[in-house]
């Protein structure tokens, strides 16, 4: 049936047509391929108080939008003091999005939480316009900056993962309504079969990420036979960690004022003032909303972190929720189970606060900019004090042809005093527990050891 105006009657459980006047003058799918993707942002602000603001978590979500390459062309708020099972935001906010993007020409819909699998079909269908979830955003940046084939393995299971319980959607196209004999349609076959080659791929890329994570750990065993303590820098995204990395070590790590620039895992040799050697690691950045199974994809990655002697926990000191930030770091540290390693709070990015932190810095705080190298050599002083303190006190009388420790000791380690007699060496030095072994077991004698 056809009215005169030429449109389509629509009748219940059919989708709804735009109405002309809310329809822009270029449809979304006319736009050039090269136009970046244009986006509405959707978040929530629960009655009940938030660490974070709905509108600062949409700041954020924003910055990881522009970091996946889309253009964000609105934002919508809705005050929820629960969500909604259907639509998670209720159908009146949710006839308001759909005006507002038909309106500013936008092609995807960007929820700031995570969304059951219903609910992402539900707003699909009320929408007509794609919607995806923080953590499927999270996924699709980290599937563009993975660089490794263990980053790109890692990625890959994250979102197999994400999208498992996603996949009824995928098929309902070819589903039939009703139920009973006969009104049974290949979709449901199709998904099965779907189903059971996600979970085999799952299970081949579980198996080769477990190859890499004994790569990884021979890596590890060789550099624990030259026992150099390893630093770990540890942060929120986009805290300054690769800037400082660079810094200390004069690495080429990619810099870039981007939500995870970093993704792979970088390991640098550091030389400390009284010429001890340690190697530092950087790692990826943690962020608010973590996507479930982030922990999970990224062990072997994330295994750098729990083996390394001392943490340097960078926080972007310019940041107005770097009080949030750090717990969010915290809060992911415990759940690697590494509270317990000693550790330097680093308050980064000094040069971009105009007067005084909103809140005052702890005085066992590291002060520095990156970006323009202050404080960096009260940090390292500051480093190596730490070390130390990780050290065994050990002093040997070793034979002289072995002179390849007393290198060793002052490579790995730092050497007190070092006297030399016709027949010996005798050596007090602060080292690694390994290098402290070897010492012990080559010396002729020991004279105390601590």
């Amino acid at each position: 049936m056809r009215q005169r105006n030429g449109s389509q009657k629509v009748g219940k459980g059919k989708r709804h047509r735009c109405p002309s006047w809310v329809a822009p003058q270029l449809r979304w799918w006319q736009l050039p391929p090269q136009t970046p993707e244009r986006a509405v942002l959707v978040g929530v602000e629960k009655h009940q108080r938030q660490a974070m603001s709905g509108m600062e978590s949409l700041d954020e979500l924003e910055r990881l939008a522009q970091s996946a390459g889309v253009e964000v062309v609105g934002r919508v708020l809705q005050v929820l003091a629960r969500p909604q099972p259907a639509t998670f935001i209720g159908s009146g906010k949710v006839e308001e999005v759909r005006r507002y993007a038909w309106e500013n020409q936008a092609q995807v819909v960007i929820f700031d939480e995570s969304l059951a699998p219903a609910q992402q079909r539900n707003l699909e269908n009320a929408l007509g316009l794609k919607v995806i979830d923080r953590s499927q955003l999270i996924l699709d940046i980290f599937a563009q900056r993975a660089r490794s084939l263990e980053g790109k393995l890692q990625v890959e299971l994250a979102q197999l993962q994400y999208l498992l319980p996603r996949l009824t959607r995928q098929w309902q196209h070819l589903s039939r309504l009703g139920g009973g004999v006969g009104t049974r349609g290949p979709g449901e076959t199709q998904l099965e079969v779907d189903r059971r080659k996600v979970r085999e791929r799952v299970a081949v890329l579980r198996r080769r990420l477990r190859e890499v994570a004994r790569t990884r750990y021979i890596h590890r065993q060789s550099r624990a036979g030259v026992p150099l303590p390893v630093v770990a820098l540890v942060g929120y995204t986009n805290a300054g960690k690769s800037t400082l990395m660079n810094r200390l070590t004069s690495a080429q790590a990619l810099v870039a004022d981007q939500l995870f620039a970093t993704l792979d895992p970088m390991v640098r040799h550091l030389r400390l003032p009284s010429g001890m050697s340690a190697l530092v690691v950087d790692t990826v950045g943690f962020i608010h909303k973590l996507p479930h199974g982030f922990i999970d994809a990224f062990k072997s990655t994330l295994e750098e972190v729990k083996t390394a002697d001392l943490l340097l926990h960078v926080i972007d000191a310019s940041h107005p929720l770097m009080q949030h930030q750090q717990t969010v770091v915290e809060s992911v540290l415990d759940e690697l189970e590494v509270a317990h390693k000693p550790r330097i709070l680093v308050f980064n990015k000094l040069d971009l606060l105009d007067g005084p932190p909103l809140v005052p810095f702890p005085s066992t705080a590291s002060l520095v900019s990156a970006h323009t190298g202050t404080g960096l050599e009260q940090l390292l002083y500051r480093i190596e004090a730490e070390l130390l303190g990780l050290f065994q006190q050990v002093r040997v009388h070793l034979p002289l042809h072995r002179g390849d420790l007393v290198a060793r000791a002052k490579q790995l380690g730092r050497v007190v005093e070092e006297r030399y007699s016709a027949e010996s060496v005798e050596l007090c030095a602060f080292v690694p527990a390994r290098l402290a072994g070897q010492l012990r077991k080559h010396a002729l004698s020991q004279t105390f050891s601590l």
